[in-house]
């Protein structure tokens, strides 16, 4: 078994700023924590440090730990420790398939019917996204590229679809935060996302779905490559 790492509980958001319960709220900055890295796979979720940190009893603690648990997100042994899981080529493989299958009838669809307003916005999300690029702020890059599929989503009319999406695809969602600072691979994504609008402003559904594809199959192979140079970080370590 791989060494237990623990982690830093300052890097844990000031739950203060978030929004719903407090057990939503521990839930939302334990989330933000993993998805960005902050707490690596195979780190140690210590309760009474979280709780110190985020001034809570084990209570919400322990209700956000159960959530995180059965996103797959973290890996809790009886009467041993609580960690961050490693990432599973087998769960990434099933992601990226399962939202590939959701985004091309998507954007099929917004190809299909979108209005001048939506149009608006997604060209608005893409001016921002450039912004971001320009000031290398590729956390905030993250967020907005996030927003521009969740946006697609959202004009289906289809009120499910982006948490079902966010869902499936949450491991997905891990290994991407390592990958985007990569030399060139946001330029690429920026790029990318210009074509898909290119094919909804033109109302081209055919078109539209052919340039999402290849937006999201640029991601495995980067994924694939990660496994060879990060071994540490994936399930195969563990023995």
């Amino acid at each position: 078994m791989s060494a237990l790492i623990d982690i830093e509980t300052k890097h844990l958001k000031d739950i203060h700023a978030l929004e719903g319960s407090l057990a939503q709220r521990v839930y939302q900055a334990l989330k933000d924590a993993i998805l960005a890295l902050k707490f690596p796979p195979g780190a140690v979720l210590r309760k009474d440090a979280i709780c110190e940190a985020l001034e809570v009893s084990r209570s919400p603690v322990s209700e956000a730990i159960t959530r995180l648990a059965a996103e797959g997100l973290v890996d809790v042994v009886p009467q041993s420790a609580t960690r961050v899981a490693y990432f599973s080529m087998d769960e990434i493989r099933e992601g990226s398939f399962l939202r590939e299958a959701l985004e091309l009838a998507v954007v099929a669809k917004v190809a299909s019917d979108r209005s001048d307003e939506q149009l608006t916005n997604l060209s608005r999300n893409l001016r921002l996204q450039q912004l971001l690029l320009e000031d290398e702020d590729y956390a905030g890059f993250y967020k907005t590229d996030e927003e521009f599929h969740r946006l697609l989503m959202e004009f289906t009319g289809y009120t499910r679809l982006a948490s079902l999406a966010h869902m499936v695809s949450l491991q997905v969602t891990r290994a991407r935060m390592i990958l985007l600072p990569s030399p060139g691979r946001a330029e690429n994504t920026l790029a990318e996302h210009k074509e898909i609008l290119s094919a909804i402003r033109a109302k081209d559904p055919a078109a539209a779905q052919a340039a999402m594809q290849r937006h999201l199959r640029q991601l495995m192979p980067h994924i694939e490559h990660l496994s060879h140079e990060r071994p540490e970080l994936f399930k195969t370590v563990q023995s």
